[in-house]
């Protein structure tokens, strides 16, 4: 015979081992504020925006031209800027210690589309080294360009500056002890209908009815023992 749980079912579950449930939920969203806060290292970020732009010219027809192979060249352009040619000459100017592969994962290109100007942003758990490994980074690039693609149509277009009391990036202990909380009342939940659903001890006389489906005739309540009176 197959057996229903009823919403009825599920509540007194939760109830029974409400304790469970906010101890590990409590306790996940404890963790996480302390990894977050105290073991997890902070990363800031500092960002430049550098334009492709090549000169002016009276002719509107090889001026659309001239924009869309602007266009077409940021992809190229995010290639080289993350290449060793450029990274190597930063990490010599700037006396990184980060290898040049180290340096190429702090690194990062984005574009908007059908624009001529791009962003490159750096995270470093050093705000200061950010902020010169971006501007480094950028007109290193733009000295570079001519002599790679033979092409002098790239401008920083904004440095990057150091903020005071800059904030971090990473990690955002807000939004992981949120996520911790979450995780951890799912979790406590389904541990406690597991628990639940493992238990098949008899509690009382309505679970003997329930899964045996037999009468209860009689029961004996717990007598406690004095010893003074020589029971």
């Amino acid at each position: 015979m197959d057996e229903t749980i009823s919403i009825k079912d599920l509540l007194k579950t939760l109830k029974k081992r409400w304790m469970i449930i906010v101890l590990l939920t409590l306790l996940s969203g404890i963790t996480s504020g302390v990894i977050s806060y105290y073991v997890l290292t902070p990363v800031y970020q500092a960002s430049t925006q550098i334009l492709v732009n090549q000169k002016d010219s009276d002719d509107l027809a090889l001026n659309a031209t001239q924009v869309q192979t602007n266009v077409d060249l940021i992809n190229t352009y995010s290639v080289i800027i993350k290449s060793p040619a450029i990274l190597e000459k930063v990490v010599k100017e700037l006396h990184l210690k980060q290898s040049v592969g180290a340096l190429n994962q702090q690194v990062t290109v984005t574009r908007q589309e059908n624009s001529q100007v791009f962003s490159l942003t750096v995270q470093d758990t050093d705000p200061d080294r950010a902020t010169k490994i971006a501007n480094t980074l950028s007109v290193t690039f733009q000295k570079e360009v001519p002599n790679l693609m033979n092409i002098d149509n790239v401008s920083v277009l904004s440095k990057a500056v150091l903020k005071e009391n800059s904030a971090p990036v990473k990690p955002n202990p807000q939004m992981n002890i949120l996520i911790a909380l979450v995780i951890g009342l799912m979790v406590s939940i389904g541990l406690a209908f597991l628990l639940e659903y493992l238990d098949n001890t008899f509690k009382n006389e309505s679970d003997i009815e329930k899964d045996l489906g037999l009468p209860v005739l009689g029961s004996i309540q717990k007598v406690s023992r004095n010893y003074k009176d020589g029971f």
